[in-house]
């Protein structure tokens, strides 16, 4: 099946040069020019990754990923010509669920975007992972009041939906796998995105920052423990 990609960049020259490298690798893809006609366009088809600029007119990508956020699970690679490590933070503070500074290497956005929907298609399908406390059908974990299903790909805290995205939900899934393992920083990269770690990579941490506010805002209590020096972990 043909994974459909929504192009949202005002720089019509940039979001051209993308399609072309995105449909030459077989994908579906749709071009809009600002952030309105992106709400719009998702709104009437929506698609399974959103590459989205934040410098755009009438609506900026951080508003508009705020607002696909609180409905939806899409993957969003965020793309901007601001280099500073705080720019980067806000994008994935904001919801996006990786970040790319202009100007970038055609391939390596096209190994980005793989990557991502390969994370979605890996924590919406049923699996043999019988981690935690997990069901006979090897897809759901429960600790406590909080229960995980791989298979729709969503958590909840006693009914209470979590709005997660889907590399929130990768890790969420992975640490509750293991109740008491320590993950380094390292680890949660590499077996949720899927890429090599860098040392200066500060994307886990702003990822598991959103996590944790959404889990103890639902739970009243801390779930996710840093371990100082070593990394993550679910208490058991």
């Amino acid at each position: 099946m043909e994974r459909r990609v929504l192009i949202v960049d005002d720089e019509r020259e940039i979001a051209e040069l993308i399609e072309i490298y995105l449909r030459n690798e077989g994908f579906q893809t749709e071009v809009v020019l600002d952030g309105e006609a992106a709400i719009a366009a998702f709104e009437c088809q929506q698609a399974d990754l959103v590459i989205l600029d934040i410098m755009m007119p009438k609506l900026d990508g951080l508003e508009v990923c705020r607002r696909l956020r609180k409905e939806h699970h899409v993957p969003i690679l965020m793309l901007s010509a601001k280099t500073g490590d705080m720019d980067k933070i806000m994008g994935l503070m904001t919801g996006a669920d990786d970040y790319m500074a202009k100007p970038f290497n055609p391939l390596e956005l096209l190994a980005r975007v793989r990557s991502l929907l390969r994370r979605s298609y890996q924590y919406s399908k049923p699996s043999d992972h019988n981690g935690g406390a997990a069901s006979g059908e090897g897809r759901e974990l429960r600790l406590g009041p909080l229960r995980i299903d791989k298979l729709s790909h969503s958590a909840d805290v006693d009914g209470r939906p979590l709005h997660l995205t889907s590399t929130e939900f990768g890790i969420l899934y992975l640490l509750a796998g293991q109740p008491g393992r320590v993950f380094s920083a390292e680890d949660i990269f590499q077996q949720v995105w899927k890429e090599k770690y860098f040392e200066s990579n500060n994307t886990v941490m702003v990822h598991i920052s959103k996590l944790r506010d959404k889990l103890e805002k639902e739970l009243g209590e801390k779930l996710i423990v840093t371990v100082w020096g070593v990394g993550y972990k679910i208490e058991g």
